[in-house]
């Protein structure tokens, strides 16, 4: 095994709490804001890496380069997708959790 595999391996593998720790966020924090700063926050991480052990895995640069701008569609895309259910959620008056 190559060090550059070996490189894009760990990586991947680095990625694996990030989308565990945004899978549970999502599941155990108590209201919408949360959870979707947990779920975008990990997932965009986790992502992250992957696109990124992905890239030293490849075989061709344009595979990488085409990584990259998928990485950074799906970026957008959950931006986009956070914003609009956050603000769906403002505008039903949800109130963001306090602690008693």
């Amino acid at each position: 095994m190559s060090p550059t595999e070996l490189i894009g391996l760990l990586l991947i593998i680095a990625a694996i709490p990030f989308f565990w720790g945004g899978s549970l966020g999502l599941l155990r924090f108590p209201d919408v804001y949360t959870r979707l700063h947990a779920l975008t926050k990990a997932d965009n991480l986790g992502l992250g890496l992957v696109t990124t052990g992905s890239m030293f895995l490849a075989d061709d640069w344009m595979v990488a380069i085409k990584l990259l701008f998928i990485w950074l569609l799906v970026l957008t895309a959950s931006t986009v997708s956070c914003f609009l259910i956050a603000n769906a959620a403002r505008k039903t008056n949800k109130k963001p959790w306090k602690a008693s």
